[in-house]
């Protein structure tokens, strides 16, 4: 005979109720209550603050200068030293870095964070108009270009013809002439930086024909400002008028040179005989990249809209 053992069953577990279940259960709630943080959030929208944060980007801006033909330590010398020692006394400036090129010069200044942006360039500009007089004449007439930009990249882009209808220096006029001063009308845009530049008359000079004439470069540049001027000698039927006039024209004695024949018929030497010496005999002229060696330079934003996505 064997024993038998009977034991009762353990009793079963009543299932947890999760969150989800509860609202689930009672859909009528779960809508009034989600309807409900919808309002709130709303509501809470209008005394959100405007800047959780405040800015960490500090404020830079850059000077350019372009010299034409000289070397680094010439501009290094003529230009970038002048330029900084009058970048004095300029509030809450943090460091100030420069580097000299061949024909260019950079100058980049950056200031606390707390400085806005368009007071520290009209500082900057305050300070270069009492030097801008030190630089060499080529140096003014290209003029100083103040920008509010930082080193951080926008974007970099390029454009192209597919056909090879345009040369590269064509797309480089065109990027200068057209496209530049459209994007630099953008917001959150501090500058752009291209790899051309637009298009010049560029004259290459013959030294040995330059000794047999007795010229001198300098010779030559002035003969080309004086002779390459839009000049206006007056009007006809001005003021005052008599009677029965009909007619008023505006007198133009000599307009710009346009073409590389106009610039090369340039006199540079003339004597009482009637002999000349013109340009065509001591250089040539062709339309040309105004800089042809000019540096790679991307398109830079403003330190203040670029700084959440660098």
């Amino acid at each position: 005979m064997s024993d038998v053992s009977v034991t009762n069953p353990a009793p079963a577990k009543a299932p947890r109720k999760s969150i989800a279940s509860f609202f689930i259960a009672r859909p009528i709630f779960a809508m009034v209550l989600a309807i409900g943080i919808s309002l709130a959030g709303i509501v809470s929208v209008y005394t959100l603050p405007i800047s959780q944060y405040p800015e960490i980007a500090p404020t830079s801006v850059s000077i350019r200068a372009t010299y034409t033909g000289a070397s680094a330590e010439a501009v290094e010398n003529s230009v970038t030293t002048i330029i900084e020692n009058g970048m004095t006394g300029l509030t809450d400036l943090l460091y100030m870095e420069s580097s000299s090129t061949t024909g260019s010069s950079s100058v980049d200044l950056t200031f606390g964070s707390s400085v806005d942006p368009d007071i520290a360039r009209v500082q900057v500009q305050n300070k270069l108009a009492p030097v801008e007089s030190q630089l060499p004449d080529s140096v003014q007439q290209w003029g100083l270009e103040v920008s509010r930009s930082g080193n951080s990249i926008l974007m970099i882009g390029n454009i192209v013809s597919p056909d090879g209808s345009y040369t590269s220096d064509q797309l480089a006029d065109i990027m200068s002439s057209i496209i530049e001063p459209r994007i630099e009308q953008l917001e959150g845009v501090g500058g752009i930086q291209s790899f051309g530049s637009s298009y010049a008359m560029r004259i290459w000079l013959d030294p040995l024909a330059l000794a047999q004439y007795s010229l001198t470069p300098a010779d030559v540049s002035d003969a080309i400002k004086k002779q390459n001027t839009q000049v206006a000698v007056g009007s006809i039927g001005a003021s005052p008028t008599v009677e029965g006039q009909q007619l008023r024209a505006t007198v133009t004695a000599q307009s710009l040179l346009q073409t590389p024949e106009e610039f090369q018929n340039i006199i540079l030497v003339s004597d009482e005989d009637g002999a000349t010496v013109r340009l065509a005999d001591v250089a040539e002229g062709r339309a040309r990249a105004r800089s042809p060696t000019a540096p790679a330079r991307p398109i830079m934003a403003n330190p203040r809209r670029a700084s959440a996505s660098c």
